[in-house]
């Protein structure tokens, strides 16, 4: 390793030789709130004209950027879609699958003459089974295409041996979004549950059953799903790497938990091993007791409801109205979204990499790629430099990390190599069938990978996404194609604005590598410790400052942050603007200080940070949110890291007295 002193030299060489702006448009700020302090409320000074005038779409559950930026994305889709759809395309070709699986699933019509017909089949199978071991071959059977009910299995990355794919199990066997959902008590909460029960009942009724007896099934239903839910790990406790992993023998489990019967169920989904990681076990040990205990026609009720359930939308209006009418409540959307944006979502759940490669074509290039790849080089190299100027780590453990950092593999825009689909059928006037046929072949495609190499260059999310991501145990981040647009990036943007922008995301999904969870991870992907101990020491009570401070924070009536569900978000949040500020100011624009439209370079790369988080929802998403998402909602996403960011107040001059001013001891910076 270099000496840090001509290591840090070299970095600011690199860095202060990126691009200029000089061939770039310097775009206008608009919108700015000038009766609201900058250090009162910076999100509302970037984004309250627009926050007041914008008006929430009435089949979305909120506006904006981030998650909400996939909404004019669907329609780019949809537009591609129906392109592809109406034209005379290849046999077996992507243009023919794609087009064809859109068409399917538009043509109303046929999909609502059939009703519930295309699951008629499986009610049957469930109505047949008449003991344990016939009812867990079900299950299995079923999980082979993803309609999951009690066994959520998957492949991935051993966390111990990263190189090798292994077989998963995790919690899963209830229908409310997590397991608190069923033991709060305020009113909220409790019309949550009420309308899952209305839905369940409903679905009950719309295959055959009387009210009466829709109402009692839903009820059997809603007391198996408790149950299992009283098993399960919240949030905060999933958030432990190690408490999560839990490697063992099939002989040992299959002992352990013996009216499972794990040997026949993993023959029947034809997982070939002889270990396993059960991630929470607590809930396969009650999974297994429930067996014995719940009778076989109280789970046959289970096994019709989730099925059901898990195919509501592919089946005719009733069905589909049902499940909207249940996620009305829990996320306060007022209308059903238009067929055409449902089925630019399906087919992209379903095909993702075929309608990628169309994606990139029409709307990505090669330029922009180049772009951002030079600023993701350089926010990690001013990573490494912040890492040399860390007062509380040692120098053997800056090494460590830095030779960590310096091993991140950077995907950007699209992957190099695309899958095939060749073994799924396509077929116009088969919706709910093409589905089933999608979800097959990505089971198979998963099940491939059991005890095999990983496959570095594998994506997990689809080009055409608005979101990034960091994965620990491939030591990667991961910027889709989607994300790479403006606001987050404009390649003929000034630097103030793109390092503002993408860059922030940057800087997020590399500090990812170092926190709470990335933290345990060493340059190869594995669980392993790299510390020393003073140092982990140190970097806990670090973390835990900015648990405690984001959970003083309060969203909606009384309901708070919580710190520690999403303390690894919100360190990736401060660290990432820190570090996006550094690469930023070894531009020419960052080193300069005039003005453009009226702000400083430094003021305006603030301001494109509260431009990337510029989002309003509904009060029942936002709550909806607050409980389940890792991430703060949009407003935390900047004020909280800028009230902890010195350049932050310099470019605004904010003084003691206003809302989100902290005094220096207690602002919290970890990278």
């Amino acid at each position: 390793m270099m000496k840090k002193i001509l290591f840090l030299f070299a970095v600011l060489c690199s860095l202060a030789a990126c691009k200029n702006t000089s061939d770039k448009n310097t775009l206008a700020i608009q919108g700015i709130d000038s009766s609201i302090q900058p250090g009162d409320n910076f999100f509302m000074y970037v984004n309250r004209k627009w926050y007041d005038s914008v008006k929430i779409p009435p089949s979305q559950a909120g506006v904006g950027t981030y998650m909400f930026m996939n909404y004019p994305q669907r329609l780019r889709l949809q537009g591609i879609l129906d392109s592809v759809s109406k034209a005379k395309n290849t046999a077996g070709s992507i243009e023919q699958k794609l087009g064809d699986f859109y068409a399917s699933g538009m043509d109303t019509n046929t999909v609502d003459q059939r009703g519930y017909q295309p699951i008629k089949p499986l009610l049957a199978s469930i109505n047949n089974i008449s003991n344990v071991a016939a009812l867990m071959k079900f299950v299995a059977d079923e999980a082979k295409v993803f309609n999951t009910s009690v066994v959520a299995f998957s492949v991935g990355p051993d966390n111990k041996n990263s190189s090798l794919n292994i077989a998963h199990i995790y919690q899963t066997g209830i229908g409310l979004p997590e397991r608190d959902y069923y033991f709060k008590t305020d009113a909220p909460n409790i019309a949550i549950q009420q309308a899952y029960k209305t839905y369940l009942a409903t679905l009950f009724q719309l295959t055959g059953s009387d009210a009466s007896t829709a109402a009692k099934n839903a009820d059997i239903v809603y007391n198996i799903d408790k149950q299992l839910a009283s098993s399960h790990r919240t949030n905060v406790e999933l958030r432990d790497v190690n408490a999560n992993y839990n490697k063992m023998a099939v002989a040992v489990l299959a002992k352990r938990e013996p009216n499972i019967g794990w040997v026949n169920v993993l023959n029947d989904l034809g997982a070939k091993t002889d270990s396993i990681d059960v991630g929470q076990p607590a809930y396969y040990a009650k999974l297994n007791m429930s067996l014995k205990i719940i009778p076989i026609n109280d789970w046959k009720l289970y096994l019709k409801a989730y099925s059901i359930s898990n195919y509501a939308n592919l089946l005719s209006k009733p069905f589909v109205d049902a499940a909207f009418a249940f996620n009305k409540v829990l996320t306060g959307q007022a209308v059903q979204k238009t067929r055409g944006e449902i089925m630019a979502s399906a087919v992209d759940n379903s095909l993702g990499e075929a309608l990628g490669q169309l994606y990139v074509k029409k709307y990505f290039t090669a330029d922009a790629k180049k772009r951002v790849q030079e600023l993701v080089n350089n926010l990690q190299k001013a990573m490494g430099a912040r890492m040399d100027k860390l007062d509380w780590m040692n120098d053997s453990t800056k090494q460590k990390a830095k030779e960590k950092l310096f091993a991140i593999t950077k995907k950007i825009g699209y992957p190099d190599k695309w899958r095939n689909y060749n073994n799924v059928t396509v077929a116009k006037n088969k919706y709910f069938e093409n589905v089933v046929s999608a979800a097959a072949n990505n089971y198979q495609f998963q099940l491939a990978k059991l005890n095999k190499p990983v496959d570095k260059t594998e994506w997990f999310n689809t080009p055409s996404t608005v979101t990034a991501y960091n994965n620990p145990s491939a030591n990667e981040i991961v910027f889709p194609a989607g994300i790479l647009q403006p606001p987050y990036f404009d390649n003929n943007a000034d630097d103030a604005l793109n390092y503002g922008g993408i860059g922030m995301v940057i800087g997020h999904e590399i500090t990812h590598t170092f926190d709470d969870q990335g933290a345990q991870f060493d340059k190869n992907g594995n669980v392993k410790n790299w510390w020393t101990k003073a140092d982990y020491k140190k970097f806990k009570e670090k973390t835990q400052k900015v648990v405690d401070l984001y959970n003083t924070f309060t969203v909606l009536d009384t309901v708070h942050i919580k710190g520690a569900m999403t303390v690894g978000e919100n360190a990736a949040d401060i660290g990432g603007v820190a570090m996006a500020y550094d690469a930023f100011k070894l531009t020419k624009e960052g080193q300069d200080t005039t003005k453009i439209g009226g702000y400083t370079p430094d003021q305006r790369f603030f301001i494109s940070v509260a431009r990337i988080w510029r989002v309003k929802m509904k009060d029942e998403f936002l709550r909806l949110w607050i409980n389940n998402n890792p991430h703060s909602p949009p407003m935390w996403r900047v004020n909280s890291p800028l009230m902890n960011n010195p350049h932050f107040y310099d470019a605004f001059h904010v003084q003691p007295g206003v809302s989100n001013y902290l005094p220096k001891e207690k602002r919290v910076q970890i990278w």
